[in-house]
């Protein structure tokens, strides 16, 4: 695998139109925190933006994690990859946590 530059930097959202700053706590931001949609870019490791779908990846899930708190997982409508993304809480501009939390009440109801 080749070594590619990693990316952290701002973009508009593919699906709300949302403009969206880089994380500012050393991660690679992959997603929307507005609407929590992401584009499927990364094929090795978080930042390589090394995919070659380049889909709208939708939210289907959140799992909470001891060890890396909040977890979104994504499916990817163009290939059907599914991915996960620790949520960015404690940023500048955070992720939308009232979102997570209708997706997990959500998650509750379909007894899963």
């Amino acid at each position: 695998m080749a070594k590619k530059n990693l990316q952290n930097s701002d973009f508009i959202c593919l699906h709300c139109n949302s403009y969206i700053l880089p994380l500012t706590n050393g991660s690679y931001r992959n997603h929307c925190p507005v609407c929590l949609h992401s584009l499927h870019l990364d094929k090795y490791k978080p930042g390589d933006r090394a995919s070659d779908c380049k889909g709208i990846m939708y939210p289907i899930d959140v799992d909470v994690s001891s060890k890396k708190g909040y977890q979104i997982i994504f499916k990817c409508k163009k290939c059907g990859k599914i991915g996960i993304n620790k949520a960015a809480l404690n940023d500048k501009q955070s992720d939308n946590f009232d979102l997570l939390l209708d997706m997990m009440k959500s998650k509750s109801l379909r007894g899963s």
